[in-house]
């Protein structure tokens, strides 16, 4: 049978198309066109072949990569299930080792895009097995260190990325042929620990590399927004991220770059109490499997704001039912949102297992504080504290994360104040907080109005004020 017979049999353009695009996924050759990348992303890659051959392997990997790249990811993990099965093709190959790795590094690539980390990061393992060359060694590195970063593995993910650009730096290649995939592995690692500057240099770096590139520059957007949240730019962040987000630019962005843009805005918008519009923003947002954006996580930090404890715990069962199908970097937040919740709702016991697991997840990860990015500072001291109380052995953990939470914790409101009050009262409090009215309060907690009115002056007279805006003022007091 010839290369070109069989289930998989491109027209000459396509193979065409694929051999160009396969040439520049090393750097050394240039980027890949958009021409070229919008034609692979559109071809049916086939049924599984007969017998894998290095033609074969490069017109799959070309189109795996088209589709990362112009966001074609409607098929899901699916479309690698095709080919492979636990790591291995399901057909027999005639591989040779260049072509193995780079095929490897396509499918880590696309399962990094559609949301899959935890599986890319093992086809990345096995194109850096396979690679002989700088080469072939820098694309290896350059998508483990995307899958590893978006699955918060920084320990390892640091030693990638180092190793990269060193191979980078010595092989003298020019900036127009570093990896996007390994620029944004390396924002994710700098974001785990909150060194802005670097963050900066990242954003430059990309500008730099293909300033005419839309994908790219949404990148770059994107990286300048988290900056801008981090250091509580909240105004001039809302406004980057409503025109990215809206803008006719958004058509032409990285699925994952989008959804991590979609829920930084939405955590503007709960950092200057705007919690419904916040809650409206992700109301349509979807979490594809593997959620490494994960929005029920994104809504959970919103509702802790609003007094919504229940649906906090309600609306992230399901998550934390997925085990190791979730990925860890938003499974710890996820987990930190959960403990709050616990708390407030006066189960101090789950809320320590909870928080228990989020600080050995971070011991284990790489000592990330971004779990408790806009997460109040009272709360995350409490649990913190309760910790420590059952896990002596956590106290070098937790002393080291205590050191940046002053810089990423959102203020406190006067928890004296929430002390004073019942569960229910508790609930209520925070909604009194937001910019909803009464009849809007009685809706969300499904009671009357007189029911809300009659508990609000039972909060009025434990806080010892008479007025709404005094209440809020005493709530959103924060601690000394």
């Amino acid at each position: 049978m010839s290369d070109s017979d069989g289930p998989i049999s491109p027209s000459a353009a396509l193979r065409a198309a694929a051999a160009h695009t396969f040439a520049r996924l090393e750097p050394g050759h240039g980027q890949p066109l958009p021409r070229h990348l919008a034609l692979l992303a559109e071809a049916e890659p086939g049924a599984t072949p007969l017998i894998w051959t290095d033609t074969r392997a490069m017109v799959l990997t070309a189109m795996l990569v088209a589709r990362a790249r112009h966001d074609a990811l409607g098929d899901g993990i699916e479309l690698v299930s095709r080919y492979f099965d636990s790591g291995r093709l399901t057909r027999p190959a005639a591989l040779s080792g260049p072509a193995r790795s780079a095929l490897y590094a396509g499918v880590a690539e696309y399962c990094a895009a559609v949301g899959w980390p935890q599986i890319g990061g093992h086809y990345a393992a096995e194109a850096l097995l396979f690679a002989e060359t700088p080469a072939q060694r820098y694309r290896a590195l350059s998508v483990q260190a995307l899958s590893l970063g978006l699955n918060a593995e920084y320990p390892g993910a640091a030693r990638t990325v180092r190793e990269a650009r060193r191979l980078f730096a010595e092989q003298g290649w020019a900036i127009s042929d570093v990896s996007h995939c390994l620029l944004l592995g390396d924002g994710l690692l700098t974001v785990s620990n909150a060194d802005m500057d670097h963050m900066r240099e990242i954003a430059d770096e990309l500008e730099t590399a293909q300033p005419d590139d839309p994908y790219w520059a949404f990148s770059v957007g994107m990286i300048r927004v988290t900056i801008m949240l981090i250091e509580r730019n909240l105004t001039a962040g809302l406004a980057a991220s409503r025109q990215l987000l809206l803008g006719s630019g958004r058509a032409r962005s990285f699925r994952i770059v989008r959804d991590l843009l979609l829920g930084l805005h939405a955590d503007m918008l709960a950092a200057q109490g705007e919690f419904e519009e916040a809650l409206n923003t992700l109301s349509t947002a979807v979490t594809h499997p593997g959620h490494a954006v994960c929005f029920p996580m994104q809504r959970a930090g919103i509702m802790l704001h609003v007094g919504r404890e229940r649906d906090v715990i309600d609306s992230t069962n399901a998550c934390v039912a997925l085990l190791d199908e979730h990925c860890l970097r938003t499974l710890t937040p996820l987990l930190t949102r959960r403990a709050v919740a616990f708390l407030r709702l006066g189960s101090e016991k789950r809320a320590v297992q909870s928080m228990e697991s989020v600080v050995r997840l971070i011991e284990r990860t790489g000592g990330s504080v971004t779990p408790f990015l806009m997460i109040p500072f009272a709360d995350t001291e409490r649990l913190l504290d309760l910790v420590i109380e059952h896990n002596p052995d956590l106290v070098p953990t937790v002393t080291l994360m205590r050191q940046l939470l002053p810089a990423i914790a959102a203020r406190s409101k006067g928890s004296g104040a929430f002390a004073a009050l019942t569960t229910t009262e508790r609930e209520l409090a925070y909604l009194l907080t937001s910019s909803l009215g009464i009849p809007d309060i009685a809706r969300a907690r499904n009671v009357s109005v007189n029911t809300v009115k009659s508990q609000v002056r039972s909060i009025y007279g434990k806080l010892g004020v008479s007025s709404r805006e005094d209440a809020v003022a005493l709530l959103q007091r924060p601690d000394e």
